[in-house]
Formats: C-alpha cells, structure tokens, sequence
C-alpha cells in the first residue's frame, strides 16, 4: 500500500515534470543577498510599460463600459497564458531595469537541496528589482497582473473578500507555492490583493487614495485619465526580507542556518532590513491569512550582532 507521505512525493514530482516543460525561468526570489547594493528605482519605466498597454487597449475600444473585458485585455497585454508573464519577463530580461546581482550560486538557497526546494531547485532564483523605496521579486509583478485578475473576477461575481483572500491562501499552499517550493509567500498574497485594487482602480474614483479612476468609458469607447504608478500599490509587505514567507520545515531549518551569515550586513544598515509603517501594514493586509514568521527577519536573526567576516561564508558556500 502506498502511504500517504510516498503519494505526496509523487504528486510533487509530477508537478515539477509538468512544470519544467514550461518556458519558466524561476519560481522563488531573494531580497536578503546583497541588499544593499543600490540599483535604481525601476518604477518610473514599468509604469510606462503599464500606461502603454493602457493606452493600446483604449485605442481599439469600440464599445461602451464593459469592466470585465477591459481587465481582461489588460491581461493578455501584461500577464497571458504563461507561467511567467509577459511583464515579469520584461523586468527580468530588458537592460532598462537594474536588478540585484543574483542567481541560483548567489543567494541565500544556495546549496539548499531538492528535498528542500522542490520545485524551485529547478529553476534557480528569480530576480529582484526596486520599485519606490522597496526590493520586490519580479515575480511579484506577475501575481498582481495575473493572480489579480483572478480576485477582480471573483470580485465581480460578488465574492466577500474574506473568501476571495481564501483562494489566495490555498493557491500559496498548493500549486503556486508550498507544495512545489516549500514556500508560502506572504508577499505574495499582499501582491495579488493589490493587484485587485489595481483591477479595481481602473474603473473606480478613490481606489487610490486622492486620485480617480484611470479609464473612463464614454458611449463607444474608452479614454485614459491618468497614469499608473506602481508606488501605489507596492509596499515593503512585498519584499519577503521584510514579510519572510512561511517556509515547509526542511527549508526553515536551512534558512535558520544560512541567514546569520548576512549579519555583517544588517550590521552595516539595520535600518534596511526592517518595515516601515510596519503596524498599518499589518492591520492594511490583517484578512489576506499572513503565516507570520518574524524569527526568520534579520534584526530577529541577528539580534544587533554581527559575527566577524560572516559575509564570506555566504559567498564561499561554507
């Protein structure tokens, strides 16, 4: 008879054939290495990226307000039916973003192995960008395109919120997160309700606090009122420095032996690995199901201290 934990690891093996036929190119990010290189803001060009495909989609509108297809097209002109979506894959590949110096042999999963990571093993790790004053993954860009359009549909059928934050959750525990990457993101979550909000913003006055809705329909059409920026939407709830995912117990116990290691940096700029607002990010993203794991946030971890010469064991590998 086979047992239940054998079953589990079939299952997530298969998930991982499936899942490397795909044109991906990670599943996790790191926003603890190197955190304190600077790399420039990337929101003031991927806005333009977003007003564009706005502008786009308004220039061939022919018809009155319809909501749902106008999300829709946003969809395919940022997201589409890609494990990595269209804007993400921008962010990773064009020379116009900076991005953090990572990869697979440059981050805190180095060395992990594939019972830890699962899935993740596969691919290495994603990139890091900074978007305003925060370092955010850029696989977050495609959870607030694609996973938000998800929440802004179930919104639009008259979901409670309560129950559309629950899709997020059992999404972050199977498929796109714990399940095949040991990984339940919490900014992930924070992500995909901002990405509702972005949905929703579209099309509704206030969203934004201060500012209108961005489109307005007319009798056969659709015009632009305003831009887009991402600084309304992007916060340091979205950096999992500063919200650590909830890790599978493997993974945990690798990140608790790895992340002493980065001290020497917390030690150089404390104030950097710790929220801002951190008490009204909380209460702002109290219903989306956070899994709080503050022992694996650095000023936790390193307590103030900082042992001597321990950035080269990170580099080293040791």
């Amino acid at each position: 008879m086979v047992s239940f934990r054998s079953l589990r690891g079939l299952v997530i093996a298969a998930l991982a054939v499936v899942v490397a036929a795909r044109p991906a190119a990670a599943y996790e990010t790191d926003q603890y290495s190197h955190r304190l290189t600077a790399i420039a803001d990337a929101a003031p060009y991927l806005n333009g990226v977003v007003d564009a495909a706005l502008a786009r989609i308004a220039g061939r509108w022919r018809r009155g307000e319809d909501r749902a297809r106008f999300a829709f097209e946003v969809y395919q002109e940022l997201g589409g039916l890609h494990w990595v979506d269209r804007i993400e894959r921008h962010a990773m590949k064009t020379p116009a973003v900076e991005r953090l110096p990572q990869y697979r042999w440059r981050s805190v999963f180095r060395g992990a192995p594939p019972w830890a990571t699962r899935v993740n093993w596969l691919f290495g790790v994603g990139a890091t960008i900074r978007l305003g004053d925060s370092l955010v993954g850029t696989d977050k860009l495609g959870h607030f395109i694609s996973q938000g359009l998800k929440y802004y549909r179930s919104d639009l059928a008259g979901w409670t919120p309560e129950r559309i934050a629950r899709r997020g959750q059992v999404g972050e525990r199977w498929l796109f997160g714990q399940a095949t990457t040991s990984v339940f993101s919490n900014a992930d979550l924070v992500a995909n309700w901002e990405g509702l909000l972005f949905y929703r913003s579209l099309f509704d006055d206030g969203v934004v606090a201060g500012k209108p809705a961005i489109v307005r329909f007319g009798p056969a059409g659709a015009a632009i009122r305003r831009g887009f920026d991402w600084r309304d939407h992007v916060n340091d709830y979205w950096d999992e420095a500063l919200n650590p995912s909830y890790l599978s117990p493997g993974l945990a116990r690798y990140f608790a032996a790895r992340l002493p290691a980065l001290c020497d940096d917390f030690a150089r700029r404390p104030a950097a690995f710790v929220p801002r607002d951190e008490a009204a990010l909380a209460a702002r993203y109290a219903g989306l199901g956070i899994r709080p794991r503050p022992e694996l946030r650095m000023d936790r971890v390193c307590g103030g201290a900082a042992p001597p010469s321990a950035r080269a064991a990170i580099e080293t590998g040791n």
